[in-house]
């Protein structure tokens, strides 16, 4: 998920789309504990997606007030 993808939900869509990434990324840390993860790099590209969802989060808040 890029960016502009991302600022175009609101916050209330934002707040699930972390949510869900977050249960995502605690699910592929439980796999990389039991050696079950194949693709280790998805790990990586789920912490980037939580890390524009924060940003976009942040931006928007901002705006607001």
């Amino acid at each position: 998920m890029n960016a502009t993808e991302l600022r175009k939900m609101n916050l209330t869509e934002l707040q699930a789309e972390l949510h869900s990434l977050l249960k995502a990324q605690f699910g592929l840390r439980m796999q990389l504990a039991t050696q079950q993860l194949s693709n280790s790099h998805q790990l990586k590209n789920v912490k980037r997606d939580i890390a524009r969802v924060k940003t976009v989060i942040t931006q928007k808040t901002k705006d607001r007030s």
